[in-house]
Formats: C-alpha cells, sequence, structure tokens
C-alpha cells in the first residue's frame, strides 16, 4: 500500500508507519545528544502520551533519564485499508525503541476519563511498574464523559461575552481572510471546563495517592498556553482560556495535598506549534506562521522535543527549586513572547494578507509541520515506496 496524504481542512485522514517512526526517532536522536539528565525521573506516568507534547514528554524521561513510562492514549488501530492515527504508529515505534533499551515501556488504548482506564492503571502499576516519580496530564480531547454523573461534555472555542472578529489563515491555500466567531453561552463555558480543565487531572492525582502510586518528592506536571494580545479575546480570554485558568487553580490545590509527601505540583506554559488541535483554532495558524518566521530568523525556533528537552533539564530538574513566574507556573514558553519576538510578530500581523503573506509569514514551515505531524516530510523516508501489510 502507498500511502500519501489526504488533507481534509485541518485534518489529515491518512497517516504514514514509517514515517511516524521517523518522527520518534528523530526526537529519541535529539534527546540523547544532550546527554544524560541529571536527578530526572526513574518511573513516570504519561496521560496523552501518543503525540505532542506528551509523547515528546514520555520520549525525554525514558531516553533522558532511563525511565520507566506507562502510557494513556486514544488512539485508532488500522482497519480495512484505511491507516491508524499517527499516535498509534508513535506509539508503537516508542514501545520498540523501548525495548532496544531494556526500558520498561507500557501503554493502554483508551478513554483516559474512565474510571474503567484509571483502574487498568492502577493495576499495572502495582503489579510491574510501582510508584511514579513523575505524572504528566497532557490530555487534548473535544469531549468527556464525566465518570461519576455519566454527563457528556463537549469543549468550544469561543470568545467570552461578545463575538470576535480577526484575520485568519487557510495553510492549505495561502489565502488569508477574516473569521468571525461568536460569543460562548454560560453552558459552553462550562462545558469546556469541565472537557479542558483540572479536574481530571486531580481525580488521577487523587487515585495515585490513594494508592500509594506516586512516590515520595513526585512532581506531576500539566501543559498550558498564554499567547501574545491578537489571540487573547479567543485564547485566554476565551472559553480554553478559562479551562487552563482552572488548570492552573488545581496546580496549587494539588500541590498542597502533595505537600507532605514532599511533592509538587506545576502547570507549564508552552510554546504555540502546529499540533491538530491548534490547526483547528481560528486565528492560530496565522499567528504561529507568522511567530515561526520571528522565531526562525533569530535562531530560537523550536518543536515539542525542544520544548521538553528545556522543561526536563532547565526548570523540573535543573536542582534546586523549580522557576516559575508569579503565578507559579513554568514558563517554556519564554522565547515566544521575548519583547523583541512579539513585536515583530505584531507588525507582520497589521500588514499580512494573501498577496505578501510569503514575506511575512512562514505558511511553507507551518504546512511542513503540520504534514510532519501524520508521518509526512521525514528525509530518509521513501513515500513512493509499497508500505508492507504487517506495518500498517
Amino acid at each position: 500500500m502507498i500511502i500519501e496524504p489526504k488533507i481534509r481542512g485541518f485534518l489529515c485522514t491518512t497517516a504514514h508507519p514509517v514515517g511516524c517512526r521517523a518522527s520518534v526517532e528523530e526526537q529519541i536522536r535529539h534527546i540523547r545528544a544532550g546527554g544524560q539528565i541529571a536527578g530526572g525521573p526513574r518511573k513516570a506516568l504519561i496521560i496523552g502520551s501518543s503525540t505532542g507534547y506528551g509523547l515528546a514528554s514520555r520520549i525525554a524521561a525514558a531516553f533522558g533519564s532511563g525511565a520507566g513510562t506507562l502510557g494513556v492514549g486514544f488512539e485508532r488501530p488500522a482497519e480495512r485499508g484505511r491507516t491508524a492515527s499517527p499516535g498509534w504508529y508513535q506509539t508503537v515505534a516508542f514501545e520498540q525503541a523501548a525495548a532496544k533499551e531494556g526500558l520498561y515501556a507500557k501503554s493502554f488504548n483508551g478513554d483516559a476519563f474512565a474510571n474503567e482506564m484509571k483502574a487498568e492503571v492502577v493495576k499495572e502499576l502495582k503489579q510491574n511498574l510501582g510508584p511514579v516519580d513523575l505524572f504528566v496530564y497532557s490530555l487534548a480531547a473535544p469531549r468527556r464523559t464525566h465518570p461519576v454523573t455519566g454527563e457528556v461534555y463537549r469543549s468550544t472555542l469561543k470568545p467570552i461575552g461578545q463575538s470576535y472578529t480577526n484575520k485568519t489563515l487557510d495553510f492549505n491555500t495561502g489565502v488569508v481572510s477574516e473569521v468571525t466567531l461568536d460569543a460562548a453561552t454560560p453552558e459552553e463555558v462550562e462545558h469546556t471546563v469541565q472537557v479542558m480543565g483540572g479536574e481530571d487531572w486531580e481525580m488521577w492525582v487523587d487515585l495515585l495517592m490513594k494508592e500509594k502510586l506516586l512516590a515520595p518528592g513526585a512532581i506531576t506536571v500539566a501543559y498550558s498556553y498564554i499567547g501574545p494580545d491578537v489571540t487573547q479575546p479567543v485564547y485566554r480570554n476565551g472559553t480554553i482560556g478559562t479551562a487552563k485558568d482552572h488548570l492552573e487553580k488545581t496546580a496549587h490545590r494539588l500541590t498542597a495535598k502533595m505537600k507532605p509527601e514532599g511533592g509538587s505540583a506545576y502547570v507549564s506554559v508552552n510554546k504555540a506549534l502546529v499540533t491538530q488541535a491548534s490547526s483547528a483554532i481560528p486565528f492560530m495558524p496565522l499567528y504561529i506562521s507568522i511567530l515561526y518566521k520571528v522565531m526562525k530568523e533569530k535562531g530560537i525556533h523550536e518543536g515539542c522535543i525542544e520544548q521538553m528537552n528545556r522543561l526536563f533539564r532547565d526548570r523540573l530538574y535543573a536542582g534546586g527549586k523549580v522557576p516559575t513566574d508569579s503565578e507559579g507556573r513554568i514558563r517554556v514558553d519564554d522565547w515566544e513572547m521575548r519583547d523583541d519576538v512579539q513585536a515583530e510578530v505584531k507588525k507582520f500581523w497589521a500588514t499580512v494578507d494573501t498577496e505578501h503573506l510569503g514575506a511575512e509569514a512562514d505558511q511553507r514551515g507551518y504546512h511542513t509541520d503540520f504534514l510532519r505531524l501524520f508521518g509526512f516530510g521525514f528525509a530518509g523516508v521513501d513515500y513512493s515506496a509499497d508500505v508492507p501489510d504487517e506495518l500498517i
């Protein structure tokens, strides 16, 4: 089977297993190049471990610190000539690479919100891995079935209070246009908090503590985003931002709970990157395209693995007190939010249009990174070759 990218809007419906393996191997090489992470984790649990920041976290823990890792993701296997989702292939590639190094690596595929999944994880930890000293919560989901009430919540991406209009980019065609998002209802705000806030993170930590599966001095970290003024109305001041506020308040509660055993909880604010989620957010593809141009020209551009490399080496395991901002958040978006970077982004944003996109934004880089999410565009992979059935 010859696998080519099939793009529909902000989705790619195919994934290349060989390319996904190349992606994992590339990230492993980056972490290994930095040497051993002194004082890094030995046993890690990662929720949302199959793609993006969660996968990069798992790679950093395993190949930077020799940690045994247990991961939870929700991915689609291949069926009837249809490829699996990229996270499926990346999880397989990670487990194979870990096995070659003699590292424990176990992955569960299913709904991390569900009590049944939590029970499976607890059972596996008790039987095979033991208490973890790092718990990463990197879950991005469009909906959540509440494990107690059974109510189904769906997240939305909307401003609060009034509608918002601004520029957006169709990253497939390179067309810059305007889009308007209607204001969220109170119910939509609550639903988004239920899906993307901190309640499930807290449920996981409470369960791990109850079952004595958090090691003394354990760290737990969840991921967030703040962003610049141009995205504030729809992101940080919108429904998602309300959920992130809840996530950050949860971190303070968790730290208080974990403190008697020397543990702590953090929210890490990370850089804007091309992800399946960000590609669906109006305004973000254009902002990220401009940001990429500016940061690449300044030599400070990073992807997921570079971000997690800095988080682990320079923040969580640098020795001494973990550096945070005034709100207690770890900031690895610091290069993105530098005054000189944001000044140039604002300048380009004010004038960018379809005609001048190539001079004022890195739309090609955005599109390349989007395809790489699905295993396309990696050097050394023959995309014209037939992929054996056993790899699909």
